[in-house]
């Protein structure tokens, strides 16, 4: 195969990991907490001893949208939206990880968890217990949860160090490879929940765009198998 098939092929590929993170983005359109994914086209480029260079084009770099997404009222006690920047952090068997989810509820032991059971983490790293018999819950913008005017614990709320360097995890889960902070200023609201940041017609627009793509590069590939294969019989007369 010549130089011109393996670059199709490789754009190929990256147009199928593209296809697939646009349809995975519209399946989370209505996910609480999801962030939009995207994915970079990048050039390799390697030098050839006795001819042209050799570039080939991948798409293996994670884009990960942080645009707010719609904070949407739920009257939920246990409903918590981030407005602004920052990640709540939740206990799970890989370690800690972010999220921006906040659907949580207080699990038979009290510590209060997300929806798959992790517990989420106060400001100091600790499972967040809510007692059994508290009344009126509150929590306030730093995330100080109190129960009838007395503060109980407080919403861990915490900022990536390096957030190009986060890894997904499971949809809404977030791995900072480079650590995360106590945010300085943050701004919780009780009774919301954050939607995801998803613009499905711009992902289906997109994902019209990647089609037409990979079908015209298929197009490309099946000329030139054509070519060879007249060569061949050409050169075998």
């Amino acid at each position: 195969m010549e130089n011109a098939g393996y670059t199709t092929l490789t754009r190929q590929a990256g147009l199928m990991r593209e296809m697939n993170v646009v349809a995975n983005n519209i399946a989370n359109s209505a996910t609480t907490g999801y962030r939009q994914e995207g994915l970079i086209f990048s050039e390799y480029v390697q030098r050839t001893s006795d001819g042209p260079s050799l570039s080939m084009a991948t798409a293996n770099i994670g884009n990960t949208s942080m645009m707010q997404g719609t904070l949407t009222p739920t009257g939920g006690t246990f409903d918590f939206a981030i407005e602004g920047d920052g990640y709540f952090m939740v206990e799970t068997p890989m370690g800690e990880r972010l999220t921006r989810a906040g659907t949580f509820s207080p699990n038979a032991a009290g510590d209060l968890v997300n929806m798959d059971g992790h517990r989420v983490l106060d400001s100091g790293g600790a499972p967040i217990f809510i007692p059994p018999d508290a009344q009126d819950l509150n929590v306030a913008e730093d995330g100080t949860i109190s129960s009838n005017g007395t503060p109980i614990s407080q919403l861990g709320i915490f900022d990536p160090n390096d957030p190009g360097a986060m890894i997904r995890e499971d949809g809404v889960l977030f791995h900072a490879q480079a650590g995360a902070e106590v945010s300085e200023n943050p701004r919780v609201l009780q009774g919301f929940l954050e939607g995801s940041n998803v613009n499905p017609i711009s992902q289906i627009a997109r994902m019209i765009e990647v089609q037409r793509a990979y079908e015209m590069g298929q197009r490309f590939l099946d000329a030139e198998n054509e070519r060879v294969q007249s060569a061949l019989r050409t050169f075998v007369k």
